[in-house]
């Protein structure tokens, strides 16, 4: 069935539920649970070398800290958990990852929007479901909770 599921992770409400469900779905296989935080590097590239240098350990923190909150949970659900960190656009960093033969699916949350502000703001979470070569499993959090 599934050996290693990637679950990218940004510390929202959204990447929560997919947490949940891809450490569920590891239990279930006895599968080995990959947490991604991705450094959303082409944001801050146009601050200057010292501001972003700071603002990137900064995200890097906040991204070792999400994904040993993922790695715990997992832990304690008996789901074994691997922890990653890098840099990059996240869309393209997750669909590495999936193309890679590293993983054999990938656990993303989504939000209700639609519309304007969907268009606005754009969806990683649409774009690996379109692009990844494997297995997308998309758990949606309703706007109301």
């Amino acid at each position: 069935m599934y050996e290693r599921i990637l679950v990218p992770t940004d510390g929202s409400l959204e990447s929560d539920r997919a947490v949940e469900e891809a450490i569920d779905l590891a239990a279930l296989a006895d599968a080995t649970v990959v947490a991604l935080y991705v450094v959303d590097t082409n944001d801050y590239r146009s601050l200057p070398e010292a501001k972003w240098t700071a603002l990137r350990n900064e995200l890097e923190s906040e991204g070792e800290r999400a994904v040993a909150s993922v790695a715990e949970r997992a832990n304690e659900a008996g789901v074994d958990a691997e922890t990653v960190v890098a840099d990059g656009t996240p869309h393209e960093v997750i669909l590495e990852r999936a193309r890679s033969g590293d993983v054999d699916a990938v656990a993303m949350g989504t939000h209700g929007r639609s519309g304007v502000e969907r268009f606005l703001l754009g969806s990683v979470t649409e774009r690996v479901v379109r692009e990844s070569p494997v297995p997308v499993l998309v758990a949606r959090v309703d706007e109301s909770e």
